[in-house]
């Protein structure tokens, strides 16, 4: 039998609805994603790690949770809201429900909720905490919860892998060490099917030992928290610039970024789920998924061979920067898709400067 539950959020705003997932309550800062489809690659993305999500599209759970299709396999969100949750999935793929999958990882949830009205007074009032609890608990002692939980500091260690890890492919033309912020599994797919193998290590790798395994490129994922936080990250990329092609996307892109000089700042309500972002060189339009709460301010940088190659067609935010002299790049959207589509120019651009700059295999 279902159980009552409500979502409390800081603000004192209280929602009732019908709990799935784990029993328990939980707290973190609370976002929405606008993505139509794709809840199983959110609710595996690691840089979700802390926050409750709230999904804006209506249903969710419609084709179950299947084995191929995570981005991480343990998910370390703190929560889910939805407007309607299906127990009964159409999938001849799948494996479980989504209530299922979020029972097994001790993530709380919640349906029947307005969604809409969540949505904008997010959108309105900014990023705050929240949290899930049930239906019998008195608001203040829920707000109490609220109050004693604390973002995470530095939560990419939670999420990183501790030993480095092998994926290789045949007749591999490049070998690529991928810093692991909060990995999405599909990022090492695709470097896979575009002619790399791949090594991943841990967040804390130096750069000697990175460069102990040849690599013709490195690349940092994508991951949760502020990137401020990690200046290992920030003294890796500088050491790196100008050796070998250094890309970055996400969390990744603000490394770099702020290894150049650039400012960055928190996002009222963060950017998660798809949106439109203008290619500079030739203004072509894309639509692109994204899961950030930071932006960058290039104004700041003061070297004039780094370029921002694509901004947010809604804020103007920076989108993405390269350096052709020192043979970096990054984006802040996912160009691995997953959910949403791939911007291949992205990968293509790595691949060429790792080409040019060394020997294929």
């Amino acid at each position: 039998m279902k159980k009552a539950k409500q979502l409390v959020l800081e603000n004192g705003e209280v929602f009732q609805g019908i709990g799935f997932g784990a029993e328990g309550s939980s707290a973190g800062e609370i976002v929405f994603n606008t993505s139509m489809v794709g809840y199983q690659e959110i609710l595996s993305d690691s840089a979700y790690a802390g926050q409750i999500v709230v999904m804006t599209y209506p249903p969710m759970g419609q084709y179950g949770i299947t084995d191929e299709d995570f981005e991480n396999r343990t998910p370390a969100l703190a929560g889910m809201v939805v407007r309607e949750c299906c127990e009964t999935p159409s999938n001849f793929r799948f494996t479980k429900t989504l209530s299922e999958e979020l029972a097994e990882h001790g993530i709380p949830a919640i349906s029947e909720i307005d969604t809409r009205m969540l949505t904008r007074i997010i959108r309105d009032k900014g990023c705050m905490k929240a949290a899930i609890v049930d239906a019998e608990m008195p608001k203040e002692k829920a707000l109490e919860l609220i109050k004693k939980s604390k973002a995470e500091k530095r939560p990419v260690e939670k999420v990183s892998c501790k030993k480095r890890w092998f994926k290789r492919t045949q007749r591999h033309k490049f070998d690529v060490v991928v810093i692991d912020c909060g990995l999405k599994l599909s990022l090492v797919d695709i470097l896979n099917k575009m002619g790399c193998n791949v090594t991943v290590v841990p967040f804390s790798t130096s750069m000697e030992e990175v460069m102990q395994f040849r690599p013709d490129g490195v690349l940092i994922s994508s991951g949760p928290g502020d990137p401020r936080e990690l200046p290992e990250l920030i003294e890796l990329v500088n050491g790196l610039k100008g050796k070998i092609p250094v890309a970055g996307i996400a969390l990744g892109h603000q490394i770099i970024a702020l290894s150049y000089g650039a400012l960055i700042s928190k996002l009222k309500a963060g950017h998660h789920g798809g949106r439109p972002v203008k290619m500079v060189k030739d203004g072509r339009i894309i639509t692109v998924e994204h899961n950030h709460n930071f932006t960058v301010d290039a104004s700041a940088i003061k070297d004039s061979a780094v370029k921002v190659i694509c901004e947010d067609v809604v804020d103007r935010s920076v989108e993405g920067i390269a350096c052709r002299r020192d043979m970096v790049l990054s984006t802040q959207f996912y160009p691995e898709g997953a959910p949403g589509p791939q911007e291949k120019l992205f990968f293509d651009t790595f691949v060429e400067w790792m080409k040019t700059n060394g020997q294929e295999k």
